[in-house]
């Protein structure tokens, strides 16, 4: 409907005035109409005419060629028109469906991250959270969408705890793993990434023994080593990771079609930086940098002296393997707001050989959650909020508030306490608030939608198209008539909040 009045009124500028403009129609305040546009304004100084005599013309112009959609055109300050729409045009609003701006592409969205071998904190749940409603918003535009997800199997944070675990163990003895609890696992070896880190920072032999440990991981991979001591350890550890990573996911209704472990992109990520040495990159004191600052960006290393891929370079590989994989029209990579400056560095690095995929490539950041007084989460020193603990403490809100021990409605809080903030900026996250039933949260969403679905299970007659609408009736069907609108934006800007905010006034039009 937005987009048809939108048409309707450019071609009522060229007859009446014989010019082009484009107009925008937006939302005003329900007690000021449907829609409000501000082209006479636009128009003023094109035709140095004051704009209340253009929009007494237009009003005019538009009111008889609309005239099944327009019941009413006014005119508010100096020139602005407020259209009210029939109530015809409110029911054919109602039942339309969003735009599929997005259809016949191929998206891939990347998100959520985590690394093996270490714990998934408060900051995963939100960006599978989220990542998992972008990626909802790009299906909704019509899109064919592949749901990835990236993380180090290899690297340094793997060398820490394979060398704390080789400690627990005694030395190469993958048969004692078998003693641990499978419960216990996915601890266990959190608890081996903060020894193993902490022997990094303090004790020079141990450091030595870890980058050795992470040499021998690469070439356990290299090798395709699934049989000696030491491979049997890193692969059941490895499992357990991505074990507990899926039991993750399913609580909280995530699922992926591909993970990309760093084991498989740092081959190809090396083997690109090395074929675009010289145009691209350069050697520096035994390693290979992109020298950034000539972008005003900053230098940063893709393979380091020991000749082993770095996190830019195997970023590197990951884009290419998406590539290789999907053929992408568009890729979303969703991540937090500090490696801004990083992806800036490797898309800038990649753009230099293969522009056209970085084009095509959107990554939309976020910042931390900080819990009511909460401090700054390090998985490195081991203070951290994990994941399923604030799952665990949403649940028990649930049932302490609603006397219910759904995890649907549990589920329902968490996923709209992050949804509804927009992306960008840091998050505050109170867990009472998220399981109130009064307010913008998810359960009041949810005690509105049951409301509304047992009214209508009762009601025993349809509503008539032609019968005149209540004041509270049309404002309801004015709201419902909003939400391909909503969606559509929501979709354009990738910005899920927009759907939670309607949704919040949808309840809210409804109840009343």
């Amino acid at each position: 409907m937005k987009t048809k009045l939108e048409q309707a009124i450019n071609v009522t500028v060229q007859d009446v005035f014989s010019t082009i403009v484009e107009v925008e129609l937006t939302r005003p305040d329900e007690q000021f109409g449907d829609y409000a546009s501000n082209v006479a304004l636009q128009l003023a100084g094109k035709l140095q005419q004051k704009p209340r005599d253009i929009a007494e013309k237009l009003a005019v112009a538009v009111k008889e060629r609309l005239s099944d959609e327009i019941e009413d055109v006014t005119i508010a300050g100096p020139g602005f028109l407020n259209l009210r729409l029939t109530s015809k045009a409110l029911w054919q609003q109602a039942g339309a469906a969003p735009a599929q701006s997005l259809k016949g592409q191929t998206i891939v969205a990347e998100y959520s991250d985590p690394n093996p071998f270490k714990v998934l904190h408060v900051g995963h749940l939100y960006t599978s959270i989220v990542g998992d409603a972008i990626a909802n918003l790009l299906q909704a535009g019509g899109a064919r969408v592949h749901r990835v997800n990236f993380g180090g199997d290899v690297g340094l944070h793997v060398g820490k705890t394979m060398w704390a675990v080789l400690e627990k163990l005694g030395g190469e003895h993958p048969e004692k793993l078998k003693e641990i609890d499978a419960d216990e696992r996915a601890e266990w070896l959190t608890a081996a990434y903060i020894a193993g880190t902490k022997a990094y920072d303090d004790d020079e032999q141990a450091k030595q023994a870890i980058i050795a440990l992470n040499k021998r991981v690469y070439q356990l991979h290299a090798d395709k080593d699934k049989t000696s001591a030491f491979a049997r350890v890193y692969w059941t550890c490895r499992e357990w990771s991505y074990a507990y990573f899926d039991e993750f996911y399913d609580r909280i209704g995530s699922h992926f079609e591909h993970y990309y472990p760093e084991s498989e992109t740092a081959p190809l990520g090396l083997a690109t930086v090395k074929d675009h040495i010289g145009p691209v990159f350069e050697e520096s004191q035994g390693a290979i940098v992109f020298r950034g600052d000539k972008h005003d960006l900053h230098t940063r290393v893709f393979i380091n002296s020991e000749g082993l891929p770095t996190y830019e370079a195997k970023d590197v590989g990951l884009i290419m393997k998406k590539w290789q994989d999907y053929h992408f029209d568009r890729s979303v990579v969703i991540t937090g707001n500090e490696i801004i400056q990083y992806m800036q560095v490797v898309l800038k690095a990649i753009e230099q050989f293969a522009p056209e995929l970085v084009k095509a490539t959107t990554h939309l950041t976020h910042g931390m959650v900080k819990m009511t007084g909460g401090a700054k989460m390090s998985s490195r020193k081991g203070n951290i909020l994990r994941a399923t603990e604030v799952l665990d403490a949403v649940q028990r809100a649930t049932k302490q508030q609603h006397q219910t021990d759904s995890w649907d409605s549990a589920l329902g809080a968490i996923k709209y306490a992050f949804v509804k903030q927009r992306i960008g900026g840091d998050i505050a996250f109170d867990v009472q608030e998220s399981v109130a039933l009064e307010g913008n949260s998810g359960p009041y969403l949810q005690y509105a939608h049951a409301r509304a679905c047992s009214i209508l299970a009762k009601s025993k007659t349809q509503p008539k198209r032609e019968t005149n609408l209540e004041d509270a009736e049309r404002s309801l069907l004015r709201k419902i008539g909003e939400y391909t609108e909503v969606v559509d934006k929501a979709v354009t800007e990738l910005m899920p909040h927009h759907i939670a905010t309607y949704l919040y006034e949808m309840a809210q039009s409804f109840n009343r």
